[in-house]
């Protein structure tokens, strides 16, 4: 019994800690609280409204595209993954767009703005972003209730 126990433990810990991604993890990662009004101005200054779409800001006539931000979604769209998709933006492509579209030679299109805007700008930017996105609720599947006779 008291092997049983303890092979028990053993497999809990491996099973906590193999969860853990070491120096890849994001545990202790945290930015400061931006500010959502100087996070539209930074969307502005470097011209996002050029290829994408947000319900409170125009695009110019001679837009390049019109990848839309926001909108109802059945899936929480993290401030880790807005601030992913700034940073590196051939990480993730935009779905239902025509990959010929928004990338090329297998990166994305969208200018890297890394070595331009600053720190403050990012999380501004992000905070403004993610409100736009609305969590819709999960719709789970009816089904019938069968009865065998």
């Amino acid at each position: 019994m008291k092997y049983i126990i303890t092979v028990g433990v053993i497999l809990c810990l491996l099973l906590i800690t193999s969860c853990e991604k070491g120096v890849d993890s994001p545990r202790g990662f945290s930015l400061p609280q931006g500010n959502a009004e100087l996070g539209k101005q930074v969307f502005i200054k470097y011209q996002c409204n050029g290829c994408h779409q947000l319900d409170d800001i125009a695009q110019p006539e001679d837009a390049e595209f019109a990848i839309k931000l926001g909108g109802k979604k059945t899936k929480v769209k993290t401030y880790a993954e807005l601030l992913t998709s700034v940073i590196n933006p051939s990480h993730k492509f935009a779905r239902g767009y025509p990959l010929a579209e928004i990338q090329q030679d297998g990166k994305s299109k969208m200018k890297v703005f890394n070595d331009v805007m600053t720190v403050s700008e990012l999380i501004n930017l992000v905070t403004f972003i993610q409100p736009h996105y609305e969590l819709l609720p999960y719709k789970t599947t009816n089904y019938q209730y069968y009865s065998y006779r």
